[in-house]
Parts: structure tokens; C-alpha cells; sequence
């Protein structure tokens, strides 16, 4: 495995934790919001940026979870650490403005969205709103919320001077989707999905969506970045929905999984580090700038799949905005 060692460019490698990352680098003033922080990866990001000084607002579906993991961060940060924890269920739009609501409540800046939560689950369900639960949760949910938290990131980086970053959370599973990459006409009806191939439809949504909201913000001049990751193969809670998957993965998987720290480096790079200040629109994996598949790099896509998710997500932005 002398690939896992090996730096690139950045300096950083697969073997790379959170915390070496992130050396030196001073957070202090900023605020950061990280979906599914109450564990796995997402919670090692929320504790490693906590530990730079940045404020965490942890977006979590269970709150009991949530306030664990915060009581956890809270008590090994020396002087303390400054951590929120709001309630967000990810494949419900009424949750996600709800959650935009409440944050909007704390009246705090935001400089750093992390988009980090998933599922895998077994079978194809519908979210609540009748979508495919992979794309619904994965995709959708955070589409909203980062659409719902733009307008006070915008006037977060304006005001401060400081670079907005967006990283979206995606996997290498990516490639796994179908011949069309995003099936848009069985979104609503999940019966003949593949529960695999719909996580991977969802995680090349997660790529698509950073590169048409990256081109967006370019375009209209706004310093803010967009950027998408892949943590790495990781033994994590995610797999528990899927029996076989999880056997693997805590078999063959401990001989080429990472660990949670080393999982978190490229999320915690890619939000953080002066490396990465005015580098909006890419895939990084092992803390690099990394290639994804064609189909993730397809720009008609993009904007084909941003114009759906705002048809998905416009009576819930609507109803968020008069309210």
C-alpha cells in the first residue's frame, strides 16, 4: 500500500489525518456547518475544526447523538469549544427549512458548509416528499439547505473579505450509476432501481451540483468556492443498512479501509487549508486534486440536474422565503 503514503502535490497523502491537515491554521471568527456531525467522519471534521478555533453548528438527525458527540468535542478541547447542535433530517424538506430557520435564529455568520451526511440504505424507499430515498437524502436535501444558507454566506465573505467554502461529500462510488448518469424520470418512482446504483446516481449528484453552483457563483463574482471530496474507503456507520457490504467492508475493507481521522483530511483540507483559497469546482481525493468520471465532469448535466432540483425544491424555497 505504498500508494497510501505517497504525497502529492498538496504535500498531504491518503494516509494524511484531520489533524495534520489543518496544523497552524487559525479558524478563530469562523463558522462552520457540517451535516451528520454526530459521528463517523462527519464528527471527526465537526471535533478537528472545533480544535482550530471555528464555531460548529452540527446538523444532525438524532439531537440525543448530537449532543453526545458535542459533550465529547466540548471536554477534550482545552479552553473550551464553541459547538451547536440542531436537528436535521436531510430527506425532509420541511426539516431542511426548518433547520435554515433555527440557524437563522443563532444570527451568526456562515463561512464553511460541509455537506457531508449520507445513507446507504437496502432497499429503494420514497422520502417523505416521494423521492427515491438515496437521491432524496443525499442529493436533494443538501441542494436546499445549501441554497437556503447561500444568501448569508454571501454576506458572510463580503463582509469579512474571507473566502466562503462549500465542500460537498462524495464518494468514488460515483462511477457506479446508470448509462445516463442522473435517471431524472424514475426519481419518483424507485421500483425499478438498484439500491447500489441509486447511491452512486446520488453521489454524481453531489459532484454535479458543485460544479454548476461553482460556475454559478464564478459568474456572478462571488468568493465563494465549491468542491467536492471523496473521504476514502472507511469502515463507518454508513454500511449498516447493507448486510453484505458491511461483511465486506469489515473483512477485506480493514486490510484497505482508512480510519475515521485519515477520512476526514480531505474534507477538513478542502474547507480549511491556504492551499486550497481561490480553487473553486474540483474533485479532491487524499488531500489532491483528484479526476473523476467523465460523466461527473459533463457541464450539460449539470445544469440539467440544477434545473431539476430547483423544480424538486421550489415550493419549499418559496414557502422558506414569505415565511
Amino acid at each position: 500500500m505504498w500508494w497510501f503514503y505517497r504525497k502529492g502535490p498538496s504535500g498531504f497523502a491518503g494516509a494524511s489525518t484531520a489533524e495534520e491537515v489543518t496544523a497552524g491554521i487559525d479558524g478563530r471568527g469562523l463558522v462552520a456547518v457540517i451535516t451528520g456531525a454526530s459521528r463517523g467522519i462527519g464528527r471527526e471534521t465537526a471535533r478537528v475544526l472545533a480544535l482550530r478555533g471555528v464555531r460548529v453548528v452540527m446538523a444532525v438527525r438524532d439531537v440525543s447523538a448530537g449532543a453526545r458527540a458535542k459533550e465529547a468535542i466540548q471536554a477534550e478541547i482545552r479552553g473550551g469549544a464553541e459547538v451547536d447542535v440542531l436537528q436535521l433530517d436531510l430527506s425532509s424538506m420541511a426539516s431542511v427549512g426548518r433547520f435554515a430557520a433555527e440557524f437563522a435564529s443563532l444570527n451568526l455568520p456562515l463561512n464553511i458548509l460541509i455537506n457531508n451526511a449520507g445513507v446507504m440504505a437496502r432497499d429503494c424507499n420514497r422520502s417523505c416528499d416521494g423521492l427515491e430515498l438515496h437521491f432524496a437524502t443525499n442529493h436533494i436535501g443538501h441542494f436546499l439547505l445549501t441554497n437556503l444558507l447561500l444568501e448569508n454566506m454571501k454576506s458572510a465573505c463580503r463582509d469579512s473579505g474571507v473566502q466562503g467554502r462549500i465542500v460537498n461529500v462524495s464518494s468514488s462510488g460515483h462511477i457506479m450509476t446508470y448509462p445516463q448518469g442522473i435517471c431524472f424520470d424514475k426519481v419518483h418512482d424507485p421500483s425499478g432501481f438498484n439500491s447500489l446504483i441509486a447511491y452512486g446516481q446520488s453521489k454524481l449528484a453531489n459532484i454535479l451540483h458543485m460544479n454548476e453552483l461553482s460556475r454559478i457563483l464564478k459568474d456572478e463574482g462571488v468568493n465563494i468556492s465549491a468542491n467536492t471530496v471523496h473521504p476514502g474507503v472507511i469502515v463507518t456507520s454508513l454500511f449498516r443498512n447493507r448486510t453484505i457490504v458491511s461483511a465486506l467492508m469489515n473483512t477485506v475493507g480493514r486490510i484497505i479501509s482508512r480510519s475515521v481521522e485519515q477520512g476526514a483530511a480531505t474534507t477538513c483540507y478542502v474547507a480549511m487549508h491556504p492551499q486550497v483559497q481561490g480553487i473553486t469546482g474540483k474533485y479532491f481525493g487524499n488531500c489532491n486534486i483528484a479526476n473523476p468520471s467523465s460523466q461527473a465532469v459533463d457541464a450539460e448535466l449539470a445544469k440539467k440536474l440544477w434545473n431539476f432540483s430547483l423544480q424538486m425544491c421550489r415550493p419549499r424555497r418559496q414557502k422558506h422565503k414569505t415565511s
